[in-house]
């Protein structure tokens, strides 16, 4: 099965959440939403971890090394 992609199992998780904010939404239909939910949050952590390994690969020094510094959007706007 093909991963699915960041942004699209965000999306969907984002549809959860707002059916599962329906006080009349059935109690069946809420735990197959919520096992659903977990699924792509799941999908969604793995994904990201996934990211921060790359960029942990990219800020390698030469000597192996990972340097970081925090991510100041502001800077990269100026």
């Amino acid at each position: 099965m093909a991963k699915k992609k960041f942004e699209k199992a965000l999306q969907d998780l984002e549809n959860i959440v707002e059916k599962l904010e329906d006080p009349d939404l059935p109690l069946d239909d809420a735990l197959s939403l919520f096992e659903q939910g977990i699924k792509l949050s799941r999908t969604c952590s793995e994904r990201l971890e996934e990211a921060e390994k790359k960029v942990e690969i990219l800020l390698q020094d030469e000597d192996g090394n990972i340097t970081t510094e925090p991510f100041d959007a502001q800077k990269d706007e100026g």
